[in-house]
């Protein structure tokens, strides 16, 4: 799979405060036998992550219907040389939201909502 051809799903709530997108991480499925570290791991960790101007304006564009491509060449327009490498520095970020669960890859992980989170 080639990360610049995907266009990643929001999986989290958020909010808007003085320009700065706030991500609320998405709770884990109820908890069971198989789910139970998981569930204590999701109380321990970090329930908000406020983003930066480039991660803010890269929210906001990650709605699905976009590649990571097309975003990166916004984030380039918005933000000039000090986004480059657009690409790596999106990518970093998507990886990073994917792994702690605000994100999904639409035909990779397994039931991905078919319309984003808004």
């Amino acid at each position: 799979m080639n990360l610049l051809d995907v266009a990643p799903v929001r999986l989290a709530t958020w909010v808007e405060i003085d320009g700065r997108i706030t991500l609320h991480r998405p709770p884990p499925a109820p908890p069971s036998v198989r789910t139970l570290l998981g569930w204590v791991l999701h109380h321990l960790a970090v329930r908000r992550i406020r983003l930066d101007a480039v991660g803010t304006l890269a929210w906001r564009e990650l709605d699905g219907q976009q590649t990571i491509a097309e975003i990166a060449a916004k984030l380039r327009g918005a933000f000039g040389e000090a986004v480059e490498p657009a690409e790596e520095r999106l990518g970093d970020l998507v990886r990073v939201l994917r792994r702690e669960g605000f994100l999904a890859y639409p035909g990779w992980d397994p039931d991905v909502p078919t319309t984003p989170t808004t």
